[in-house]
């Protein structure tokens, strides 16, 4: 069974009946009042971002999670255009279904004070720096790496199994920094390969300035094809 988990706040979902038949969705819905919610969706204060959506479902899920969950924001397709195609691919078999797999098309690298990308992200203007070496200490009561590859929007497809390498308790745990630790949304993003146990990134895979950018270029004058 392959499930997609949507975290929306305000978004058009107008996108998830394009869906492959078959494919379960569940959206969490964190748009506040007096915007309507999405129908049939569950209602969540709105904490964090996407994050405290991710860790909550697999909190109350833990038990029974879908084979497969795909972790979608409300507007995937900015930083994941092919979404569909992907998760075409995973409900026909084409691809083996994933361990876990990040879903997006700029690989980043930051170091422990969240430098370059989130020091000079254009929705902080502040230039402040993100305490990865608190977060690391929080969560896994150990100092941060030196760098931190991940892929940007935090979102990703990952199975029960993986899932289950770590103890609901750790989830639980997770989600309460969600809550209370400052810029956890952006730690989390960085991370989620390290939450699952995943193996790492190759750093080969990266250019010399620590980028990767994978997104499909549209010619000029042409539409893209329907999704």
């Amino acid at each position: 069974m392959l499930e997609v988990v949507v975290c929306r706040y305000g978004e058009d979902l107008a996108w998830t009946r394009n869906l492959p038949r078959g494919v379960a969705v569940t959206v969490y819905d964190k748009t506040p009042l007096p915007q309507s919610p999405w129908p049939d969706s569950i209602l969540l204060p709105n904490h964090g971002r996407d994050d405290y959506v991710w860790l909550h479902h697999l909190v109350e899920r833990y038990e029974s999670l879908a084979e497969v969950t795909v972790f979608a924001q409300g507007r995937p397709f900015d930083h994941a255009p092919d979404l569909h195609r992907v998760i075409r691919r995973f409900a026909k078999g084409e691809v083996p279904m994933p361990d876990f797999a990040w879903l997006g098309f700029l690989w980043e690298t930051d170091d422990a004070r969240g430098r370059p990308s989130f020091v000079t992200w254009t929705k902080n203007p502040e230039r402040r720096e993100l305490n990865l070496e608190g977060f690391f200490q929080a969560l896994w009561q150990e100092p941060a790496p030196e760098k931190v590859r991940y892929v940007g929007g935090s979102q990703f497809a990952l199975s029960r199994e993986t899932a289950h390498r770590r103890p609901k308790a750790f989830y639980e745990r997770a989600l309460e920094i969600s809550r209370t630790f400052p810029d956890a949304a952006h730690a989390f993003e960085r991370t989620w390969d390290r939450i699952f146990l995943a193996p790492p990134l190759d750093p080969a895979l990266f250019g010399p300035e620590g980028y990767r950018l994978l997104k499909p270029v549209r010619p000029k004058n042409r539409p893209l094809p329907p999704a």
